[in-house]
């Protein structure tokens, strides 16, 4: 599941081979291709993207097995594959920009969805745009875009944060340093570990609203809404659920104040990282409460803390 925005960046050449306006059933003009894929039904595929893949020299994947398969449903068996991920993009990248500036159309495809997100792609972009070379993007599927689209929250404004850290102490401070974002907030979240982030989230953000979306695009889509606490409990008791997942918060004062236990939550987890004042200041911008009665219960959960 990947998500990002097309830019375009031009070298040398005429508006005829600008990678935008090549005519139909001619091939792309030489450069990068950013190529979104579907991230669960297969017509999400757009015809600008079936053309690229089918007429690109190369196409840099995270898993050529994966992307082997897709090209083969979509009738495009044949290609060129190679991979391009976390683990080999610094020895990869320059082979495929040597391949680039001999003028070849390169397509860069994540399992799913659009890359660039959460994936290295964005380091071979940099290095494309420094050298002149042409970068564009083929737009389609995004699992952050749809997952904020079906959750019901305020989509004007928002952040995409990616994956939490798994250790419990840096999720905390995590959420902490996100919780005074004026924005709602989308993460990606293994469902093995839905229950904790969620109970995790509860304990920092406070009593917002939240929506987990799974399955998008496929037979058993599911978006599940309510408060981060009611989630927490539910995927507590019924487990971890299949497929992949999105998570959307609402962002601050979106919901009703918190409880009691979450304030006293979140100032803990603030007073990990920041002075008395600053956790209050931190605590009220995520909260709406008054920031001189958070004062004082962090100079008393402190004096607890040091006893």
């Amino acid at each position: 599941m990947r998500d990002g925005a097309s830019a375009v960046s031009r070298s040398k050449g005429t508006a005829d081979d600008h990678p935008n306006q090549s005519a139909a059933g001619s091939k792309p003009a030489p450069g990068l291709y950013l190529v979104a894929t579907p991230i669960g039904n297969l017509d999400d595929i757009t015809l600008r993207a079936i053309k690229v893949l089918r007429q690109a020299d190369l196409i840099a994947c995270e898993d050529t097995r994966m992307t082997g398969k897709l090209l083969a449903l979509l009738g495009l068996g044949g290609a060129s594959l190679t991979p391009y991920h976390e683990h080999n993009a610094d020895r990869a990248r320059p082979a495929l920009l040597a391949r680039l500036r001999q003028g070849a159309v390169v397509a860069l495809v994540s399992d799913a969805g659009t890359p660039l997100i959460s994936d290295p792609g964005y380091r071979l972009v940099r290095d494309c745009v420094a050298e002149g070379l042409t970068v564009t993007g083929v737009p389609g599927a995004s699992a952050v875009l749809t997952a904020l689209q079906l959750s019901g929250l305020p989509s004007d404004r928002f952040l995409f944060a990616g994956f939490l850290p798994v250790k419990d102490g840096a999720r905390r401070r995590t959420l902490a340093e996100l919780a005074t974002v004026p924005a709602s907030l989308v993460f990606y979240e293994s469902p093995r570990r839905l229950a904790d982030t969620l109970a995790a989230m509860a304990g920092t953000l406070g009593a917002r609203d939240v929506a987990v979306a799974r399955e998008l695009t496929k037979l058993h889509e599911e978006v599940r809404r309510g408060t981060l606490a009611e989630l927490a409990g539910h995927y507590a008791e019924a487990g971890p659920p299949k497929g992949e997942v999105v998570i959307v918060v609402s962002p601050p004062g979106e919901a009703p104040p918190p409880d009691a236990d979450s304030v006293e939550q979140a100032l803990r987890t603030a007073l990990e990282t920041l002075s008395l004042r600053d956790a209050a200041a931190r605590v009220a911008a995520a909260t709406g409460l008054p920031k001189r009665d958070l004062y004082q219960r962090a100079v008393a959960l402190q004096g607890d803390l040091r006893r």
